[in-house]
């Protein structure tokens, strides 16, 4: 089992690989111009984005991102999605998690890897 993480405006139409297995938008928010056949996801489940006031107040400002990361892991730990996206992650063999943010090591999708990857370990 493997959980990735992409860009979804480096990862939409044709070169959206096959290897993603169960691909999963895991923004808050629709990415501006991605089409949703484009996307070609198998699930938006925006409820496990960040809050809206944690993501505002993030501004995705890497001096912020370790306090974004304890905040966003505490939404997690009472967020019912958590429970779906594992099961969605225990169900198949490769899950890619689809976000929008320009910066690809300051973003929640990189915690939510890992924090998945810890509750499935």
């Amino acid at each position: 089992m493997g959980i990735a993480i992409k860009r979804i405006y480096d990862d939409v139409g044709d070169s959206a690989d096959n290897d993603d297995g169960y691909r999963v938008l895991v923004d808050r928010l629709w990415p501006r111009g991605i089409s949703k056949v484009k996307a070609r996801l198998d699930l938006w489940l925006k409820e496990i984005g960040p809050s809206t006031e944690l993501r505002t107040w993030f501004g995705h400002d890497p001096e912020r991102f370790e306090e974004f990361r304890a905040r966003y892991l505490q939404e997690l730990d009472g967020n019912p999605a958590v429970g779906e996206l594992l099961d969605i992650c225990r169900a198949h063999d490769a899950v890619t998690l689809l976000y929008g943010a320009k910066d690809p090591e300051h973003n929640q999708a990189v915690i939510l890897r890992d924090y998945l990857a810890a509750r499935l370990s």
